[in-house]
């Protein structure tokens, strides 16, 4: 399928070939009739993306101080690596657009195939032929209203929250400055409640527009004429409300808001404009100041957006979804006209075209739609699976032979997120020996993105086809946590050998459905991501420190730091706490050092479950505590490690210094490491390397099974020392 993308680092604007999206339980798969461009938004996007680097920092100073703390915590190369691999990559376009269903997924009832529905939401309303959208994130379109109509239905809902905000009451005036897409709608919805309005806009035509529209007066800005009409209509009072839907860096909305209100008014923010509110103005006044965010509560909210909890409507009168069918019914009531907003229809093939036009000038616009060629059947065309893939079951044996030594290890990447396309795949795109067969993901444009930078023959959303592909030997699993052992069980059955990122279970159930997938199959061809054992700096500290006679006491602190808002590790629910998801690399590098699997757990926290700290029994009698903190200082190093044992000492600071300190004849002897690396080296490439030589050889993977079952069970049993508040012992140790 056509999807519209730009390359943020370039400013390219393409109409890519990607795969098909899949359909996810809890949404429905949307084949696009018309999609709206927001001539505001999108436009300021486009212009960004054209900036110089200096020019792009400068646009977003948050996106910079999340940069310098990334350099303070994983150093520069990772950090340069990270940033230029989202700018290098291709993001989509668009928010706003209206199609026929096409495939309905588990879980959904109120639509069903072949419904007309208006979609909403910047990651899945996008300018493609077809998009997966969750269920909070779509409304049916009511009878009569035509498809190019209903595609404002984002925008309108964006307009309709601006106007909640400002709480227009019958008999009201208000200010709407800026009368671009949301201006116009805002004038609009305004007079349907029953308010007067006056608009400010320096283009003429558009205040011609707003007064067709239903606005008492319109005029520039800069001018007497809005000054007047709002004196003649409030008695020389001020309005009751102002609304700001301009854009840009100018600072004259604000002050002719707060010049043209009336004590006490309300000012409410809709667009992205310039807020350096002039106090005094505001203070004698007392002006009240409202933000407006975009399409209504839900926004933002990944457990209402993604995983469709709705709000109870006894508590949030008005949801996205609900402001989304509220401004839906205005339109075919015939209360809102969208009809004169728009200024042209493309077909969705001449988009780049379009988007030049507008941006160079050449297409002075309110509203442009994309107009979407009607379905027909394009042979190779790939359906859309179910994200639930059925396992492919394949009868029990022996492991596949070892294959030719000379022949180039297939492999294919089920998922290409942040961490797979920065610290994964730039080793294995250079690998000799190594051939990157297909990228599998669930959105079409992160696969289409992972073949164009990283050379993947294929890229699909399809599993079955590539696990049911026999030429493939390797498939590495980097998707969310929840979904890694039904993966890797899928995978294993399939008879590949599997590199899968940890964690490898989120609970034991789903630990002894993949060790019965290696049961049923005979195949135990495994490896899970705990790269740190992996580590040069740590490998040669180690060697240093050389062989103990006696039992070691060993520190482990992790200062992970705060999650941000919204980040998906925060969905304990779904992806497990943050420990089980983390916390196998730290059991992981301690077992190794100790050179045995842990026999016993203890697991205390401080209050809110903030601050862990886990203490691990080792066979011999050595112990392992492992502090895994998230209040600490973002400027003290991420990772701090202590061995020790025999009167020697080994300190690992952050994978960038080791020192190994022994006694000796001639008395104490210390070693350092030599030189800072140019890079924390935490293992990756070395862990890759090992895991491609298995796969080629036939010979045994990195890690033993039992190892990894081990790590993985005793990562599991922390959650139940904090639940039961006792130690637990592992039975069935090596």
């Amino acid at each position: 399928m056509k999807q519209v993308v730009q390359n943020y680092k370039s400013g390219e604007l393409a109409l890519l070939d990607v795969p098909v999206p899949g359909c996810k339980p809890d949404g429905v798969l949307v084949r696009t009739a018309y999609s709206l461009i927001s001539t505001g938004t999108e436009l300021m996007k486009v212009s960004e993306a054209g900036m110089s680097m200096v020019g792009k920092a400068r646009s977003r100073p948050d996106q910079v101080a999340k940069v310098m703390q990334s350099v303070a915590t994983n150093g520069v190369p990772a950090t340069y690596r990270k940033v230029m691999g989202k700018l290098d990559s291709y993001t989509p376009l668009g928010y706003s657009l209206c199609g026929v269903v096409e495939q309905v997924g588990a879980g959904i009832e109120d639509v069903k195939v072949g419904d007309l529905v208006a979609c909403a939401g910047n990651e899945h309303a996008l300018h493609a032929e077809l998009n997966w959208v969750p269920k909070n994130l779509y409304t049916p379109v009511p009878d009569g209203l035509a498809p190019r109509h209903a595609a404002f239905g984002t925008v309108g809902s964006i307009a309709m929250q601006g106007v909640r905000q400002g709480e227009p009451q019958l008999g009201e005036v208000a200010l709407v400055i800026g009368l671009g897409l949301i201006g116009q709608l805002v004038v609009q919805l305004l007079t349907a409640s029953g308010v007067r309005v006056v608009g400010a806009d320096p283009d003429p035509a558009r205040c011609e527009l707003a007064e067709r529209l239903g606005a008492a007066a319109c005029g520039d800005p800069a001018s007497a004429a809005v000054e007047a009409a709002v004196a003649e209509l409030t008695g020389g009072h001020g309005v009751d409300q102002v609304y700001l839907a301009a854009g840009g860096g100018s600072n004259q909305p604000v002050e002719l808001a707060a010049r043209l209100c009336r004590d006490r008014g309300r000012v409410v923010d809709i667009g992205k404009c310039r807020l350096d509110l002039p106090w005094n103005a505001y203070y004698e006044k007392e002006l009240d100041v409202r933000f407006s965010r975009s399409y209504g509560p839900g926004r933002y909210d990944p457990a209402y957006e993604l995983e469709g909890r709705d709000y109870p409507i006894g508590y949030v009168r008005w949801t996205e979804r609900r402001n989304l069918a509220c401004f839906l019914d205005l339109l075919a009531r015939g209360r809102v006209d969208v009809e004169p907003l728009v200024s042209h229809i493309a077909d969705f093939g001449d988009a780049v075209e379009t988007y030049g036009r507008l941006k160079d000038g050449g297409l002075k616009a309110v509203a442009v739609l994309f107009r979407y060629p009607e379905r027909k059947e394009e042979a190779g065309e790939p359906g859309a699976p179910a994200v639930s893939v059925p396992a492919v079951r394949r009868g029990g044996g022996a492991p596949a032979p070892a294959r030719s030594v000379k022949a180039p290890v297939r492999m294919a990447f089920i998922g290409a997120g942040n961490y797979a396309t920065s610290m994964l795949l730039p080793h294995l795109a250079r690998r000799e020996g190594v051939e990157l067969s297909a990228v599998v993901t669930t959105t079409a444009l992160s696969a289409a993105n992972a073949q164009r930078k990283f050379g993947f023959a294929g890229a699909t959303t399809d599993l079955d086809a590539v696990l049911g592909d026999g030429s493939i030997d390797a498939v590495v699993v980097t998707t969310r946590h929840s979904s890694h052992a039904e993966l890797t069980r899928a995978a294993l059955l399939a008879g590949k050998a599997v590199f899968v990122e940890k964690p490898l279970a989120l609970a034991e159930e789903e630990l002894a459905g993949v060790l019965a997938a290696v049961e049923e199959s005979g195949n135990d061809r495994l490896q899970v991501g705990f790269n740190r054992r992996f580590a040069p700096l740590l490998r040669e500290a180690g060697k240093r420190f050389g062989a103990r006679t006696g039992p070691a006491s060993l520190r482990y602190l992790i200062n992970a730091g705060r999650l941000q808002h919204g980040s998906w590790y925060l969905r304990q629910s779904t992806e497990g706490t943050r420990f089980v998801g983390e916390g196998g690399h730290f059991i992981d590098t301690a077992s190794w050092l100790l050179e045995a699997d842990p026999v016993s757990v203890y697991a205390v926290a401080t209050s809110g479950n903030e601050d862990l700290q886990v203490v691990l029994r080792y066979p011999d009698g050595s112990t392992a505590t492992i502090s895994y903190v998230t209040t600490g200082s973002p400027g003290f190093p991420k990772e701090t490690l202590d061995l020790v044992a025999d009167g020697k000492v080994l300190r690992l600071d952050d994978f960038v210094r080791a020192s190994v300190y022994a006694d000796g004849r001639g008395g104490p002897k210390r070693w350092v490491s030599s030189r800072l690396p140019r890079a924390r080296d935490k293992g990756q490439s070395a862990e890759l390397a090992a895991f491609v030589k298995a796969v080629r050889t036939g010979g045994p993977m990195p890690v033993s099974l039992e190892s990894l079952v081990a790590t993985t069970t005793a990562t599991l049993t922390v959650q139940a020392c904090l639940v039961g508040g006792a130690p637990v012992t592992l039975t069935g140790v090596r």
